[in-house]
């Protein structure tokens, strides 16, 4: 990968992202603009809906990982897409590998106003173990990688 296609994939990340605690579990948490949080809710309010999971990881074998969160409603025609730098937010993905479970809500989300958050239970809990281990697997990549520069360096 080069160093401008790095610096486009970092610019196309979503760094609104976080981890929360829900009834004693952390769950990582996805924030939307309001507006958008809002229209999300007013066409799947009352409806039985799923939603399809994909996590597309993207890796150039020098130790960075991007991981595409995709997300599919069943109903209102409702796609979103994520890409996230996973060397900074791993927690992220250990949490989500731990509780299978994606929050969605606006930014100024309180713990009190529950009605403001969406969970999205993965439906296959598989994929996200294995995209841990893809990602930590990416990251020792970068670690072993600076090793053997740092041993060039002493060398030369």
């Amino acid at each position: 990968m080069t160093s401008k296609e790095m610096e486009q994939l970092l610019e196309r990340t979503h760094n609104d992202i976080d981890i929360f605690d829900f009834n004693g579990k952390n769950v990582p948490r996805i924030m939307l603009p309001d507006r958008r949080f809002d229209e999300i809710m007013a066409k799947i309010y009352g409806k039985p809906v799923s939603v399809n999971t994909n996590l597309n990881i993207l890796q150039d074998g020098l130790g960075h990982v991007f991981v595409e969160v995709s997300l599919d409603f069943s109903y209102g025609d409702i796609h979103e897409e994520f890409l996230i730098y996973a060397n900074e937010y791993l927690e992220f993905f250990e949490s989500l590998a731990d509780t299978t479970m994606i929050a969605l809500s606006p930014p100024q989300h309180s713990e009190v106003n529950q009605d403001k958050i969406f969970m999205v239970q993965l439906p296959k809990p598989e994929r996200a173990v294995n995209a841990l281990d893809i990602i930590k697997n990416g990251l020792q990549t970068k670690l072993y990688y600076n090793c053997l520069i740092d041993k060039f360096d002493q060398v030369y």
